[in-house]
């Protein structure tokens, strides 16, 4: 007990120390220049291609969430699971092309949700929008994404691609727009009083973890996961090197999601983002390594790889305004923060296979709340205070329409297989076949 004490001391002293060197360093960084003149013209030729760039490797980030939700559940539902990814962005883009768009960025109704320029209409720049509006995709794309690793193998299908609409088409581009504004005129509300969220870690991470979390509730544990006393059971997944592949392909893919945010090849802050992602996602590792290690006598791989997600997802709100040194603080909270998180939340009865809402949820609370704590500009309680109601009004939002989504979802054509389905797996049950059919994975035949 003593010495796990000293161990919790030394490291609260470490971080505090490090937080101190973190102002200093950002009071002695110097100014960035800024970056040339457009000459008139409204965006450079390198705007358009530094931007769908970046929306490509978000793009990518598709294939590393599935790898990851594959990897860390059973091989009976690995199929059931490349079917939602490949849904979640099939569907996704048409609905936010048709609605979700205009509902974030359209003329906004007094900062709180757009209200024209569905199907792309009224648009007068029609070449920068289709730009706008692929990179506004992927994003959209992967708060949907999330919830599937929190729901995942016991959800019925058509369930989740209800959800999937309610999602892309309405609870994503309403936040959006109060923290991200409008393109004809005007700001969202939190935009309006300084919210800071850079590249989303509440606009897009904490609205897919509570989402997801909402989905858990609902749906319930999974058959086996608590014994009759309700202790936790682990059920572990059946491929852990496809779900490292998954987060190298995230990893790679945030410094599309992060430096692509800036929208603009002449912008350069981009490098420093850059390496602010990268710091942070290499401390999380760490960090949750070394939690891990010390709870259960080992290094966790699984809990070292959401350490990675969780940096990353924690410093994508203040990428842009922190130093390098927050950084690797931000970073190394956070995996520490998802490893006790997860262990919570199933101890509490919630069942999350992957672990979503802990790395996309809690982590993008913690990381937009510390965009506005080592604020490069210097820290004040008022912008704390922004940050604070922010996070509020996501999950507020967020998980209450999510909430009524589901139970209007189950009560309509259902949310959860039956457990002879679930059983059996979903690969069989909902979809007629195998992602390995030679190798007999179910009980059906």
């Amino acid at each position: 007990m003593f010495c796990r004490f000293r161990w919790r001391l030394a490291a609260l002293f470490v971080m505090v120390a490090l937080w101190v060197l973190s102002g200093e360093v950002s009071a002695q960084e110097a100014t960035v220049p800024p970056p040339a003149a457009h000459d008139g013209a409204e965006h450079f030729p390198i705007d358009y291609v530094w931007t769908l760039i970046a929306a490509f490797m978000v793009f990518f980030m598709q294939a590393g969430f599935a790898m990851v939700e594959a990897g860390f559940t059973r091989a009976k539902n690995a199929a059931n699971i490349l079917m939602k990814n490949l849904m979640d962005f099939s569907l996704g883009s048409l609905i936010f092309w048709a609605f979700g768009f205009a509902l974030m960025f359209g003329p906004t109704l007094g900062g709180w949700i757009g209200t024209g320029g569905f199907f792309l209409s009224g648009y007068t720049d029609k070449s920068w929008t289709y730009v706008f509006l692929i990179f506004q995709t992927v994003f959209a794309a992967t708060a949907a994404t999330i919830v599937s690793g929190a729901m995942a193998e016991r959800t019925k299908f058509i369930g989740y691609l209800c959800y999937t609409v309610v999602i892309t088409g309405l609870i994503y581009p309403v936040f959006g727009s109060w923290a991200w504004g409008s393109l004809f005129a005007g700001q969202g509300w939190l935009e309006d009083l300084g919210f800071i969220d850079f590249a989303g870690s509440t606009v897009v991470h904490s609205v897919g973890g509570w989402a997801g979390l909402a989905g858990a509730i609902v749906l319930g544990p999974r058959i086996g996961k608590y014994d009759s006393e309700g202790r936790p059971r682990p059920i572990l997944g059946h491929n852990l090197p496809l779900g490292a592949l998954g987060v190298f392909i995230l990893w790679f893919g945030w410094f599309g999601f992060n430096p692509g945010s800036s929208t603009a090849g002449t912008d350069y802050s981009i490098a420093s983002i850059a390496v602010n992602t990268n710091l942070a996602a290499a401390a999380g590792a760490i960090g949750a390594m070394i939690v891990a290690w010390f709870k259960f006598k080992k290094p966790d791989v699984s809990m070292s790889l959401n350490g990675a997600l969780a940096g990353l997802v924690a410093i994508t709100a203040g990428c842009a305004n922190v130093s390098p040194v927050s950084s690797v603080i931000i970073g190394l909270a956070a995996g520490m923060i998802v490893v006790f998180s997860v262990l919570s939340l199933e101890k509490w009865g919630l069942d999350d296979p992957v672990g979503a809402v802990s790395v996309h949820g809690v982590c993008g609370a913690w990381g937009t709340l510390a965009a506005g704590m080592f604020n490069s500009g210097g820290f004040s309680l008022a912008i704390v205070e922004v940050q604070l109601i922010g996070i509020g009004a996501a999950f507020v939002w967020t998980f209450g329409t999510a909430f009524i989504a589901f139970k209007i979802i189950d009560a309509v054509v259902g949310l959860r297989v039956s457990p002879e389905e679930e059983s059996a797996g979903l690969d069989y049950t909902e979809h007629g076949g195998e992602a390995y059919p030679d190798f007999q994975l179910t009980n059906v035949h």
